[in-house]
């Protein structure tokens, strides 16, 4: 079943799509013109995802529309290889070397899910010695493409290691919640 998942060039296309924004449905035409690939590879792959479990499809008007099922076996996982290679997640590994020296970073579960946005949640917390114009052009261009605002947290990592020996509930909020690690060792960065 994994193997029917991560061969060809176009899937890889269209499993960016669809994990990039997990909230959408998209039709075919749609999603040609998103992955701007040839219209029978777009339909055999998005034939095969479906078989899989993977994509869900309902006729609307003479249109066929897909959308993800987050029900499916390897969904959380996938959306975490995903969030990691595009969007948010992937410029910063990307742009690593420009950000400064980070320790950790991690986007929150519920902003990879797509989920709406609440002004207690912080959808990408990063430890260590930042460079903060370039992590704000990042995330400035992410918010365009999301068209919603991200709430981020910056933090040096002598403060973060004495909020987290303290206990304060910001950082115990942000440490107990699921994440998603885009830099750093996860269980370092929890261990009390």
């Amino acid at each position: 079943m994994l193997v029917d998942i991560l061969i060809s060039k176009v899937r890889v296309k269209v499993l960016e799509l669809f994990l990039g924004n997990p909230g959408q449905i998209y039709h075919v035409r749609d999603i040609v013109r998103r992955v701007d690939e040839e219209i029978n590879a777009v339909r055999r792959e998005l034939a095969r995802l479906e078989k899989t479990g993977l994509l869900t499809s309902e006729w609307r008007a003479n249109r066929r529309f897909y959308a993800i099922r987050r029900e499916f076996i390897f969904f959380n996982e996938l959306l975490s290889i995903i969030n990691k290679s595009v969007g948010l997640g992937g410029a910063i590994i990307a742009n690593k070397q420009k950000l400064g020296k980070i320790k950790y970073a991690m986007l929150s579960s519920s902003f990879v899910k797509g989920k709406p946005y609440t002004q207690n949640d912080v959808d990408l917390f990063v430890v260590g010695t930042i460079v903060l114009p370039e992590l704000g052009a990042i995330i400035r261009e992410e918010e365009a493409r999301r068209a919603r605002e991200i709430n981020f947290t910056p933090m040096a990592e002598e403060e973060f290691n004495f909020r987290k020996n303290r206990r304060d509930p910001f950082v115990m909020g942000i440490l107990a919640k699921p994440r998603v690690m885009l830099i750093g060792d996860e269980e370092e960065m929890v261990k009390l």
